[in-house]
């Protein structure tokens, strides 16, 4: 396994940098140029329920009933603006997250080591990679010592993995372990994790339990509406030949029958669960998945980095004399203390009766902040 001590190379120099980024572009996802708040407020017009409600206003002021009209002229409103703030704020919040992912990276230029920013990398600079930090773009690994990496956010694998000379590293990336200098390869929209991000956004969204029964609902109520009306009108009609007239008493009827009550209750409650949500610090970028979250009861998901930690920690140690699992937040025995600091022995470089005592010292230690018990009654367990 090679070292990292030295390297030949000095690395790019600024002509070659500049043109190198002339070539490549800098260093970032290149996202499409779009009016997130414009797509928002088309995305809330199509709502099938907000168009009923929109569809009753305007029954109402033609009929002639202007303070109902006005009424829900005021619910649609009220909806919209909840809807709209709520999806602003959480635009905002991925924002301020985007900004927090963007620290430097310490690189090889004209000689010399110095940190820059994420953006400024180029294809061809060399990258200095140290035990936990996050590669900043794809490349080759020049020189390596002891260098492992998790590529968990790629391959969903928790364990890490070893790279040496002319193996691969990926943007986004976690160095587990050692120190390695790599040449850059790839930026931007051209690396590994963005490719996987392109392809995610060519998925498809579905729509979830509570849309296909909305849409469903409103579906059925237009049509009931639609046949009451045409039926009323041609009745009225027939009797009085009053187009006019015998529309708007269709129109009427028609309206009686339309429960516009669901539909304001539907949206109002969606967008005040939200808005709850968002005061307790959570995202909510759609507000009906709420409702699809709540009904679960069964969460199939890729655990790692998602919903746990992706790393090991002791929770339980085995006695063969107890033959059990015994948890280290009970109150530890002597066999306790004596598996652990022998395992911690076992695997040191130095395996002399001192260190042995050291590891007993240090489990000690380590017991005693997790348990809650005073060291005294650790040094009485000699």
């Amino acid at each position: 396994m090679q070292t990292v001590n030295t390297i030949e190379s000095p690395g790019l120099n600024d002509a070659q940098v500049l043109a190198s980024r002339k070539e490549f572009g800098r260093n970032y996802l290149k996202r499409k140029s779009r009016s997130e708040f414009f797509e928002a407020l088309v995305s809330l017009v199509k709502e099938p329920m907000l168009i009923l409600l929109m569809i009753a206003a305007s029954i109402y002021f033609l009929t002639g009933s202007v303070q109902e009209g006005l009424m829900m002229i005021g619910a649609i409103v009220l909806i919209s603006i909840i809807s709209l703030y709520q999806d602003t704020k959480s635009r905002s919040a991925l924002e301020k997250l985007r900004q927090f992912t963007q620290p430097k990276s310490l690189v090889i230029r004209n000689g010399i080591e110095s940190p820059i920013p994420v953006e400024d990398i180029v294809v061809g600079d060399l990258l200095i990679l140290e035990e936990g930090v996050r590669i900043a773009s794809d490349g080759t690994v020049i020189k390596a010592h002891d260098f492992s990496v998790d590529e968990s956010i790629l391959t969903g694998e928790s364990m890490s993995v070893f790279r040496y000379g002319s193996d691969p590293v990926y943007q986004g990336t976690l160095v587990a372990s050692g120190r390695a200098v790599c040449q850059v390869t790839a930026i931007g929209n051209k690396t590994r994790l963005a490719q996987i991000g392109e392809s995610l956004d060519l998925i498809e969204v579905e729509k979830t339990p509570l849309q296909i029964q909305i849409n469903q609902l409103v579906r059925n109520m237009a049509f009931i509406g639609a046949v009451v009306f045409v039926f009323v009108w041609a009745i009225n009609y027939a009797r009085s030949q009053n187009v006019l007239d015998s529309l708007m008493k269709a129109l009427t009827l028609a309206m009686s029958n339309l429960p516009e009550e669901i539909p304001v209750a539907f949206t109002t409650f969606m967008a005040l669960g939200a808005f709850r949500l968002m005061k307790v610090g959570v995202i909510v970028k759609n507000a009906k998945t709420i409702e699809a979250l709540g009904s679960a009861n069964v969460i199939c998901t890729d655990k790692t980095g998602t919903i746990t930690e992706n790393r090991m920690s002791l929770a339980g140690i085995y006695l063969p004399t107890e033959n059990a699992i015994v948890s280290i937040f009970d109150k530890p025995s002597k066999e306790t203390i004596h598996v652990l600091s022998t395992a911690m022995w076992q695997v040191s470089p130095n395996r002399s009766i001192l260190w042995k005592s050291h590891y007993i010292r240090h489990i000690k230690s380590y017991l005693a902040k997790m348990t809650g018990l005073t060291s005294k009654w650790f040094t009485n367990t000699r």
